[in-house]
C-alpha cells in the first residue's frame, strides 16, 4: 500500500495552524539528513523518498520551559517546530514518520514550497506501555495520523499561541488547528481525534456508494443505494458537527 501524501481535505475546514512563534523560542539550525537516517534506520526506498521530495530540514523553534515560561510535563518535556522546504508541494507521511521517529519529542511540522506554507502535525504521546521511572524521558511513543491545516501564503497573518498552563496543553491546542472539525465542548483531543477518524472512513464508504450508484442499471437498486447514502450523509454531518 502507498503510504499517503497531503491531499487537499474532501470538506470544510477552518484549520489554520500557521503562528507567530515566539522570538525568545527560536532556533533555526539545519538538521542533517544523515542525523535522521542514523536514528530512525529508513529502508533504502524511503531515503530515495527523503531524495526526491525534500529540500532541506530546519529545527526552526523549541517550545520549552526556558523559551515560552511554561512547566514541562512527562507528555510534552519540550515541542519541537520543524520546517521543510520540498521540492514539490506534498510529501508521503513516510517521511514525515521517519523524522518523528527520530526525535524524542512533540513535534509540528510547517511544510514550505513555492512561497506558501502547510501546517501538519500527528498527535505523538508516550506509550501506555512504558512507565519511564520518575526523571527519566520517555523512549517510546505512539504516533496517530498526520493532519494538515490548508496551504497558505507565507505572508498571511499568524496567531499568538494559544492560553495553555503547562505544554502538554498547549501542544492539545495546537493540534487542535490542524485539525478538519472543531472540538465539541468538552470533548478531549483523543475523543476529537476518534471523531475525526470515523468521519474519514465514512467520506470513503460514501464515495464508494456514489460510484456504485453512478454505475447501477437496476432501479429498484437505485433506491436502496440512495436510501443508504441519506443515511451516511446524516452521520457525516453529525460527526463533522
Amino acid at each position: 500500500m502507498t503510504e499517503p501524501t497531503c491531499p487537499p481535505t474532501p470538506w470544510p475546514t477552518t484549520a489554520r495552524a500557521l503562528f507567530a512563534w515566539p522570538a525568545k523560542a527560536t532556533v533555526l539550525r539545519p538538521v542533517a539528513k544523515a542525523k535522521i537516517y542514523a536514528h530512525a534506520k529508513p529502508t533504502p526506498a524511503l531515503r530515495k523518498l527523503f531524495a526526491q521530495q525534500v529540500e532541506s530540514i530546519t529545527w526552526a523553534y523549541k517550545l520549552a520551559p526556558e523559551s515560552i515560561n511554561l512547566p514541562a510535563t512527562p507528555e510534552a518535556p519540550e515541542i519541537e517546530v520543524f520546517e521543510i522546504a520540498l521540492k514539490r508541494p506534498d510529501i508521503s507521511h513516510a517521511v514525515l514518520r521517519c523524522i518523528d521517529k527520530a526525535i524524542p519529542f512533540p513535534i509540528l511540522f510547517v511544510l514550505r514550497h513555492g512561497g506558501r506554507s502547510q501546517p501538519i502535525a500527528a498527535y505523538k504521546r508516550p506509550s501506555e506501555a512504558a512507565h519511564p521511572p520518575p526523571g527519566h524521558a520517555v523512549t517510546q511513543w505512539v504516533l496517530g495520523d498526520y493532519h494538515a491545516a490548508p496551504w497558505q501564503k507565507d505572508d498571511v497573518p499568524r496567531h499568538g499561541l494559544p492560553v495553555a498552563v503547562d505544554l502538554q496543553g498547549l501542544y492539545e491546542q495546537l493540534l487542535r488547528q490542524h485539525l478538519a472539525v472543531p472540538a465539541r465542548a468538552g470533548e478531549t483531543l483523543r475523543d476529537q481525534l476518534d471523531r475525526l477518524a470515523q468521519l474519514q472512513a465514512k467520506q470513503v464508504a460514501a464515495a464508494k456508494l456514489e460510484t456504485q450508484l453512478a454505475q447501477e442499471k437496476q432501479f429498484n437498486r437505485k433506491i436502496e443505494i440512495n436510501a443508504q447514502l441519506r443515511t451516511m450523509r446524516s452521520e457525516l454531518h453529525a460527526l463533522a458537527s
